[in-house]
């Protein structure tokens, strides 16, 4: 199983739930590569994507790196494993509920999301472990 984790941080948040989801996609013995919205353009080849991205603005995508890569990709989504996740600072998670039906609209096999309020506590991390593992499957 060949996973992508493909995110945007502003504040570091975001970075360290990828991370976080990385490494319980690891441990079911998954390849995993992870990268930043600048650095990748194609699902072709994954199994499997984690997409990340802190809710911006008025509850919406980050506009100027993943927006434009989340776009130019989502078509490809169908029938490919995908998880969401993120953080937000304020607001009641309407961009996550936003994203998620986005995903299920292109035909995606969604596993799951999670969101935290700022830095992710002990929790949202066993959350995210098991949604890496989740994606593995």
């Amino acid at each position: 199983m060949k996973i992508a984790v493909v995110y945007w941080s502003g504040t570091g948040n975001t970075e360290t739930m990828a991370e976080v989801l990385a490494s319980g996609a690891k441990e079911t013995g998954a390849e995993v590569v992870t990268s930043t919205s600048d650095d990748f353009s194609s699902v072709d080849g994954f199994d499997a994507v984690a997409f990340g991205c802190p809710a911006m603005g008025s509850e919406g995508l980050e506009e100027s790196s993943f927006e434009p890569m989340f776009e130019s990709v989502e078509d490809s989504l169908s029938e490919k494993k995908v998880a969401l996740f993120g953080s937000y600072g304020w607001g009641d998670g309407e961009w996550m509920r936003d994203w998620e039906e986005r995903v299920k609209d292109k035909c995606a096999v969604f596993v799951g999301s999670s969101i935290c309020n700022e830095a992710p506590d002990d929790s949202v991390k066993e959350e995210l472990v098991s949604l890496g593992k989740k994606l593995a499957e």
